[in-house]
C-alpha cells in the first residue's frame, strides 16, 4: 500500500471473526488483521508514542482527570467544521487468485456518519425483512446486506477501488 501500518488495538478483529465463523460466505481460510497506514516513518513513530503515552497517563489518576478536564461536554467541533470532515477506511482482499482493493468514506465520522449508521441500524432492525436469529449477534449477522443498502442510501460509499490478479511475485 505504500504506506507505514500500524496495528490497531480494538475489538473490530474479534468481531469480524465472529461474524466469519457465522457465515459460510466468509470462507473457511477467511483471516482479518487491520492497520493504520501512514506515509511516513516520524508520523508512525510520533502517533505511537503519543498514544502510548496517553495510555500511560490515563492510568495515573491526577493525570487523567487533568486530561478529562481539557474538554467538557459540549466543546465538540462547530457546523462548519463538521461539514469539512471527512473519513476513508481502505480494505485489501485477497481469495481466488485476485487482490481486491475496497474503500468506505463518507462526511463527519465522529458525529454525522456516526448518527447515520446507529439511526439505519435501528429502522434496518424495526422495518427490515431479516433473517430469523436470535442471541448476541454481529452487524454482519443480523443485519447484512439490508443495513449495506440503507447506509449507500443515506450517503454512505461502498465502492470497490481495484481489483487485479495476483500474480507468483506478489
Amino acid at each position: 500500500t505504500g504506506a507505514w501500518a500500524l496495528p490497531l488495538p480494538t475489538l473490530d478483529p474479534q468481531i469480524v471473526a465472529r461474524s466469519a465463523a457465522a457465515l459460510e460466505r466468509y470462507g473457511p481460510d477467511f483471516r482479518y488483521r487491520h492497520y493504520a497506514a501512514v506515509r511516513h516513518l516520524p508520523v508512525a513513530l510520533g502517533g505511537t508514542a503519543a498514544v502510548g503515552a496517553a495510555a500511560l497517563l490515563a492510568q495515573i489518576p491526577p493525570a487523567r482527570r487533568w486530561l478529562m478536564s481539557r474538554w467538557e461536554p459540549g466543546q465538540g467541533p462547530d457546523a462548519e467544521r463538521r461539514a469539512r470532515s471527512w473519513f476513508s477506511v481502505r480494505f485489501v482482499g485477497e481469495g481466488g487468485g485476485h487482490r481486491v482493493f475496497t474503500e468506505v468514506s463518507g462526511g463527519d465520522p465522529g458525529y454525522g456518519e456516526t448518527a447515520k449508521m446507529l439511526a439505519e441500524s435501528a429502522l434496518c432492525l424495526a422495518y427490515d425483512e431479516l433473517p430469523a436469529r436470535a442471541g448476541q449477534l454481529t452487524t454482519a449477522v443480523a443485519m447484512g446486506d439490508a443495513l449495506l443498502s440503507r447506509l449507500q442510501h443515506a450517503g454512505i460509499r461502498f465502492r470497490v477501488a481495484d481489483s487485479r490478479r495476483i500474480t507468483d511475485g506478489e
